[in-house]
């Protein structure tokens, strides 16, 4: 299905293997002045596959548009809290998925915590990204795409079978954070996977790079942000004080905080810089 609004089109991505791949979307935007983007953290891995021209990219506004700016055309982000900055140009097009960081090993050959938050993908994954790259910005339709893009990845899952899986302990640690959608203890997260805080404390940032704390934050706060575009998708303000008590929060206060450590804003802000993403399609689950 596609999506579109003045300058953007959004087609989200159908077929793709659901136990690696959380979401997919094609995008294609062409807008009168370039622009600086936020990418916000989020509990999955990012891959990007520009279709256009490179991807520019910084850890601040000021970075992403000055000569020492990150330009990959194949983009790969482990899990990060703080803002990516992204330089668009007047034009672009390309892929975009979000990539469920249990998969990590089985597409990447690597855990999620080896993962910076910016990488060139072409150079962890070999030269079958960068053809694939090539084979998607020749073919014309979505659709057409994302079964090329499908046909890699389940190509790759295939191969994996070999890979080393993460523990038992540690893939259960994350489902069971992603179920409480950021809200459970981590005392009770380690009664149920039967190992000591600091045990799994270990094995768990060793796996993805990120503490069970840090990780059941980042969770709640993509909860948050995904009620915040629903329900500013169709127009007007979203409700702070009612998004913050859905989602587990004290008060709207402490989602205002999140909000200024994983997005450099405020919510209002971040809502009002997306609101005509959203509203095309983008910035909603995954």
């Amino acid at each position: 299905m596609s999506e579109q609004t003045e300058g953007w089109e959004f087609a989200a991505a159908t077929g793709l293997p659901s136990e690696a791949i959380r979401s997919a979307v094609g995008y294609r935007s062409s807008t009168p002045t370039p622009a600086v983007h936020r990418g916000l953290p989020s509990p999955s891995l990012t891959l990007v596959l520009s279709l256009g021209e490179p991807v520019v990219a910084g850890h601040s506004p000021e970075h992403a548009l000055g000569p020492q700016a990150y330009r990959n055309d194949v983009v790969l982000g482990g899990l990060h809290t703080t803002p990516a900055y992204i330089a668009q140009p007047r034009v672009q097009v390309g892929v975009q998925l979000a990539v469920r960081p249990l998969a990590s090993r089985a597409l990447f050959g690597v855990p999620a915590a080896e993962l910076r938050t910016l990488t060139e993908g072409a150079d962890l994954l070999g030269a079958a990204v960068p053809r694939l790259r090539d084979q998607l910005a020749e073919t014309v339709s979505w659709s057409d795409r994302f079964a090329l893009l499908e046909s890699y990845l389940r190509g790759q899952l295939r191969k994996s079978e070999r890979t080393h899986e993460p523990r038992p302990e540690v893939v259960e640690a994350w489902k069971w954070l992603a179920r409480h959608r950021g809200t459970g203890t981590m005392t009770g997260l380690a009664r149920h996977v039967l190992l000591s805080q600091r045990q799994l404390g270990t094995l768990f940032q060793a796996e993805f790079g990120l503490s069970p704390k840090s990780a059941s934050r980042l969770m709640r706060f993509e909860h948050a942000r995904q009620r915040l575009a629903r329900m500013g998708a169709s127009g007007g303000e979203p409700p702070l004080a009612s998004v913050a008590q859905q989602c587990g929060y004290y008060d709207h206060s402490h989602l205002v905080r999140d909000f200024q450590q994983y997005a450099g804003t405020s919510p209002t802000n971040w809502f009002a810089e997306e609101r005509g993403n959203i509203q095309a399609g983008a910035a909603r689950d995954g």
